[in-house]
């Protein structure tokens, strides 16, 4: 502990001396401001990033190893910054140097932590994280950051973007292959980026150099799509190489990553005997082959905790069905092996597979371990292929979720495999419906309300509802029914099977509504509009598609009695739209006494483009103005 205190002390007066002796110059200065005038929400800009890959081959272990060396000026553009570098890697790879320099080539001496990645989302993670703190004391203050990183098998070394958190004033990639290695650099997203790019022959290797300037760091925005739909990259993949006067495939087609994926399932010693006793229970009253494979999924997502689970090999390789049982938790390939067992001893074909999400643009015609990041089971039942995904918790058989809709899967199908694809959903089977008949109570509007969910809207609430504190269930219930509003009271709930995944989930409850309803005279005047759904959905300076969680299809049917004696005298303008992504519709209807007011959200591909944004924004305007346009009742 002692000398960990006197390296920090000595790293900190170090560091402090170095600082004050390593004043930018002016024209550092003047070239940051500069820059922050172009970058205006950055603190610091990488002045040049260098990343030379080269290629080796491991006699012993008989692998194409890869090695990168990164270089990189970074400067701060704002007043002061601290900021914290950072690289990952794990079993699979390695750091061998990660360091800082001044300007005048001495170490800059930072402490570097050495820790292990902990995120939230997974259970155990072999990653490893190196990271320092980075200390920028004026504006203009400039670092030099070295970085040497291997991989023991270049199947793991898959992706280099040109992108930084931070922008990239300039950026160059130099791919040394050897001619004995087999490799395409495979360019996704260039359009759009003015990327340099040479290709140099020379006698035992050629060199690729990729260059790029001025490039703007990559988007802080949720609700995006993945990055490799996003951003310029180049994909690794090494399809084969010829040493020792032998020729060894390594990825040439999905094939080949097939047969390494089938290779690590064939490393697995499942026990078909441990599950026996339970797919018998879960089968015997079956009536059909339906209700048994039923019975076994849903059992599977009931019973079996989803916990991801990245580790080396074990990271692509699943767990035994027998642990998975026993243990009642899996990641995504063990419990799709857990349900393939199962299937298979109930007499059916199931299969394993293999599938990118949404969230990754690739499918199977580029043969990487980037393509895919889940696993799902497939089960041949009467000619059709039923995709079985044991990690949703509430999907009916037959319902996939849009994270793995008209997403590539591949089948296993003994030495070879299948390529096929899951359906695609609509948005109206997602539909949700709220219908209220309300009438006028004084100052208040009162009266029965219910709400209908189906398909993801459905499986949305249900997880939601699942995750409420078992002790407060019911408040918490009547405070998402009356979307935190304390205007809006809450009351007889009532509820069908909220565990039910084939039926529609409905909720009857009645509503007390306050501060909605004035009167002057012999007018009334009411809000009528009390829950103003996307009313805060703008979209402002957002600069990436906007994803939903599944396509959304929404109603709101809202009838209000009048009251004795009195019209309708001034209500908002309907509003009606149509486009390929969105249709949005708020309608305004007199049946006799009833004025009817229905609205339409629905987003048919659970994305808003960048190209909507625009119009979006202008309709969203005109859905405010008629919320807060008032209907006029005079007597």
């Amino acid at each position: 502990m002692k000398n960990r205190i006197a390296l920090l002390f000595a790293l900190c007066t170090l560091t402090s001396f170095a600082q004050k002796n390593l004043d930018p110059t002016p024209e550092e200065v003047s070239k940051a401001k500069v820059l922050r005038e172009k970058y205006n929400k950055d603190d610091i800009a990488v002045l040049s990033s260098v990343d030379e890959v080269r290629f080796d081959f491991n006699n012993r272990e008989e692998k194409v190893t890869v090695q990168i060396d990164t270089k990189e000026q970074l400067m701060n553009i704002n007043h002061r910054a601290v900021i914290q570098k950072y690289e990952f890697y794990d079993s699979e790879s390695s750091i061998n140097d990660f360091s800082f320099k001044f300007r005048n080539d001495k170490k800059a001496l930072f402490y570097v932590n050495d820790e292990l990645y902990k995120d939230s989302d997974l259970f155990y993670n072999d990653a490893r994280v190196k990271y320092s703190t980075l200390d920028f004391p004026v504006q203009g203050y400039t670092y030099f950051y070295e970085l040497t990183k291997n991989y023991r098998d270049v199947k793991y070394c898959t992706t280099f973007y040109f992108q930084d958190e931070f922008p990239v004033v300039y950026k160059k990639i130099i791919f040394t292959v050897p001619n004995w290695l087999d490799v395409e650099l495979k360019e996704f997203n260039f359009n759009g980026f003015a990327i340099q790019k040479s290709v140099v022959k020379q006698d035992d290797e050629t060199i690729y150099t990729y260059r790029l300037e001025n490039a703007p760091a990559l988007f802080k925005e949720e609700d995006s799509p993945g990055r490799t739909y996003l951003y310029p990259h180049i994909m690794v993949i090494a399809k084969g190489y010829q040493k020792n006067n032998k020729k060894t495939t390594l990825f040439q087609s999905h094939e080949d990553l097939y047969r390494w994926y089938a290779s690590l399932v064939g490393l697995m010693k499942n026990d078909p005997a441990a599950l026996k006793a339970k797919v018998t229970e879960l089968t015997q009253k079956a009536t059909t082959d339906e209700a048994k494979i039923k019975a076994i999924y849903y059992w599977v997502q009931d019973n079996i905790r989803y916990i991801a689970f990245e580790d080396g090999i074990a990271g692509f390789k699943p767990d035994e069905a027998q642990n998975v049982f026993e243990k009642r938790y899996g990641d995504c390939k063990g419990m799709a092996n857990l349900i393939k067992e199962m299937l298979v001893l109930a007499g059916f074909d199931a299969r394993l597979t293999w599938i990118g999400t949404k969230h990754i643009a690739y499918d199977y015609n580029t043969p990487s371990l980037a393509v895919d990041n889940h696993m799902i089971c497939t089960v041949f039942y009467k000619g059709k292929r039923l995709f079985l995904d044991g990690t949703e918790k509430y999907n009916a058989l037959g319902e996939y979720a849009e994270r793995i809709q008209n997403k590539e899967v591949m089948i296993e199908d003994g030495a070879k495999c299948i390529i096929d694809k899951v359906p695609l959903g609509s948005a109206a089977a997602n539909k949700e419906l709220f219908t209220a008949h309300l009438t006028l109570d004084g100052d208040r509007m009162k009266g029965a309300a219910n709400r209908s969910y189906l398909g993801e809207s459905r499986v949305y609430f249900q997880n939601v509802y699942n995750h409420f504190e078992s002790n407060k269930k019911k408040e918490l219930l009547d405070n998402y029914l009356a979307r935190q509003n304390k205007n809006i009271k809450v009351d007889g709930v009532k509820t069908s099977n909220l565990e039910a995944r084939e039926e529609k989930l409905t909720i009857d409850y009645t509503l007390d509504i306050a501060n909605k309803v004035s009167s002057f005279d012999n007018e009334i005047y009411i809000d009528l509009d009390f829950l103003n759904e996307y009313k805060g959905f703008q979209l402002t300076d957002r600069k990436t598609d906007y994803e939903f969680d599944y396509k959304t299809h929404y109603e709101s049917h809202i009838h209000l009695t009048l009251p004795a004696g009195y019209k309708v005298t001034k209500m908002p303008e309907n509003i009606i739209e149509n486009t390929p992504n969105y249709e949005v519709s708020l309608t305004y209807t007199l049946e006799g006494n009833v004025l009817v007011y229905k609205k339409k959200f629905s987003f048919k591909n659970a994305v808003l483009k960048t190209s909507d944004f625009e119009p979006w924004r202008a309709l969203q305007k005109r859905i405010v103005e008629a919320y807060n346009t008032q209907v006029i009742l005079t007597q």
